[in-house]
């Protein structure tokens, strides 16, 4: 095998259609690793997007479908990489989600708009490289009052296309 400079991507198929994210591991390698490790394993197959603010973002990624479940593909909890280099600068930035510093599991989302306030809290580890539509699409469903889909929005399979040079 010769050596592989693609950037690493996940193929996530939706009940709303398919996107795909290309993912930053020069920033962000033991993220990036999780993230492949956990799709490979299957883990987002049947996750629904539990948390979805219009012009904010989308999240998913909990199998637990509350916000509060998942865990890494290392057993617990694990550090930031946060880059100076990434910003939450526009639409399809994918980013993980934390209840605090250091707290990463398995929860992502992805930005609808430039959320600055998120740099430096949340490491960015990704951005949607095809089916943007989607991910605009998803931001425009009606959710309830905690912001929770009314339909819901499933991730049917996650695959990875290209696992560049992350090796597990």
């Amino acid at each position: 095998m010769g050596e592989h400079v693609g950037a690493p991507q996940v193929t996530i198929e939706t009940t709303m259609g398919a996107f795909t994210v290309e993912l930053y591991y020069k920033h962000a390698p033991k993220t990036c690793k999780n993230f492949i490790g956990l799709t490979r394993k299957s883990y987002y197959n049947g996750v629904v997007f539990h948390r979805i603010i219009k012009d904010f973002m989308i999240q998913g990624g909990d199998p637990t479908g509350t916000g509060r479940g998942g865990e890494s593909f290392f057993g617990q909890k694990f550090q930031d990489e946060i880059s100076r280099d990434l910003k939450h600068s526009g639409a399809g930035i994918l980013s993980m989600a934390n209840a605090g510093p250091n707290t990463n599991g398995s929860q992502f989302f992805i930005t609808l708009a430039p959320a600055p306030w998120l740099d430096g809290k949340h490491t960015i580890f990704g951005r949607v490289c095809d089916g943007m539509e989607v991910i605009k699409h998803m931001g425009h469903i009606a959710t309830d009052k905690l912001d929770k889909p009314v339909h819901e929005i499933k991730i049917l399979r996650a695959i990875v296309t290209d696992e560049g040079p992350i090796r597990l």
